[in-house]
């Protein structure tokens, strides 16, 4: 007879369970199966996002006046540079100042031998003295040459050569009279004074030396600090685009007076006197595309010394309508193109290319992209993309206040 299997299960011992002991452990397999996956269920609620748009920090752009600088490289140079220079030939006897020191105008400076143009002097004195003694003689001739001719006492051409005679010895004291003059003004040339009151450099000649009228021997050199230039060049393309925003109203004047101009040192600083805006040259540099501009400023205590590099920073005027947008709202695309991302009326994130100016502090001056009273997204970029909705808040300002 055959037997047919009956219901049972293989415990881990290796024993037979029996129908009823089955049925209770299936009866727990089922309810260990219900818990896990209500704890599946439960997890799950517990990690799903909130629902509702992303709240994010913006900044409403306003339009404001702003004053725009533009910074450029250049160089000093003395206000007055005087090379003092023979103007006689001679022997140098002495020199009269200290190298390196301030010296004024009209101070001697070097003493060439005077005694030869001393000596030309008093020759030229005698001279003088001789034609002046002749010019005398004649004059009393051609007057009594004029009462005789009236009585027919002499002839009418003995009077005309006394009269000639008379001319020629006023002639040979007005000659005689510039050569005095001359010979003393050779005889001043011999003490070398200073053009210009400024600071001298170190000597070019030193005593004895033997200096020469014909190649104007540099003796030394005199500049004056008290007041330096500042030469910088800008592009002609920036210097046309300033112009024609000021034509077009884009830009105003600083003010009726010349631009005022800031400087920077080599090592950063800035220097505490405010300089002037002197003249912008009307030729451009075939070789580098630019024009020359150049600055004055005060110098009083000789911090600024000729040939330094700086950087002189001109004002070119005010945009009384500037749209400033904080930098960390800006951002680059592959092609390093500028945009951002702005709310739009529907509350949807847009995507917006911008064209910048120029970084005024922490923002960019934004020439084209936005507009007034649009709101741009500057906290919570990480979390939006475009076309999503978004909850716009002020930036900056608590969540509880916001609300």
């Amino acid at each position: 007879m055959t037997r047919h299997p009956t219901n049972s299960l293989a415990l881990p011992d290796g024993r037979r369970a029996s129908g009823r002991s089955w049925r209770a452990l299936a009866v727990l397999l089922v309810l260990a199966a219900a818990a896990a996956v209500s704890g599946c269920d439960r997890g799950a609620k517990a990690a799903a996002p909130p629902s509702g748009p992303v709240e994010v920090g913006v900044v409403t752009l306003e339009p404001t006046p702003v004053t725009l600088t533009r910074d450029l490289p250049g160089r000093t140079s003395a206000f007055r540079v005087a090379e003092v220079r023979a103007r006689v030939n001679g022997i140098v006897l002495k020199r009269l100042f200290a190298e390196g020191s301030e010296v004024k105008e009209g101070q001697p400076l070097f003493l060439i031998d005077p005694a030869p143009y001393r000596a030309t002097l008093e020759a030229a004195k005698a001279q003088l003295a001789r034609s002046e003694a002749q010019l005398a003689n004649n004059r009393l001739v051609a007057q009594r040459y004029a009462e005789l001719v009236a009585d027919n006492a002499v002839s009418r051409q003995e009077h005309d050569s006394a009269m000639a005679a008379l001319k020629a010895s006023e002639a040979d004291v007005a000659a005689g009279r510039a050569a005095v003059e001359s010979a003393q003004i050779n005889v001043g040339y011999t003490s070398v004074r200073s053009p210009v009151s400024g600071r001298i450099g170190r000597s070019a000649v030193t005593e004895g030396a033997y200096v020469q009228q014909s190649q104007a021997t540099l003796l030394a050199t005199v500049q004056q600090l008290d007041t330096v230039y500042v030469d910088v060049t800008q592009s002609s393309v920036e210097v046309l685009r300033l112009r024609r925003d000021l034509e077009d109203g884009r830009l105003q004047k600083v003010g009726r007076d010349q631009a005022r101009v800031k400087l920077f040192t080599e090592d950063g600083r800035e220097y505490p006197v405010a300089g002037t805006l002197q003249f912008t040259d009307v030729t451009v540099d075939p070789s580098t595309g630019s024009v020359a501009l150049r600055a004055l400023f005060p110098n009083p205590r000789r911090d600024l010394m000729p040939g330094m590099f700086v950087r002189a920073r001109l004002e070119e005027g005010v945009n009384p309508e500037a749209l400033l947008v904080p930098q960390q709202a800006v951002s680059r695309d592959q092609k390093g193109l500028p945009f951002a991302l702005v709310v739009g009326p529907d509350r949807k994130v847009e995507r917006r290319q911008l064209v910048t100016d120029r970084a005024i502090g922490d923002a960019w001056l934004v020439t084209s992209g936005v507009k007034r009273g649009e709101q741009i997204i500057v906290d919570g970029l990480q979390k939006v993309r475009p076309g999503a909705e978004v909850k716009p808040v002020a930036a900056g300002v608590p969540k509880q206040a916001a609300r």
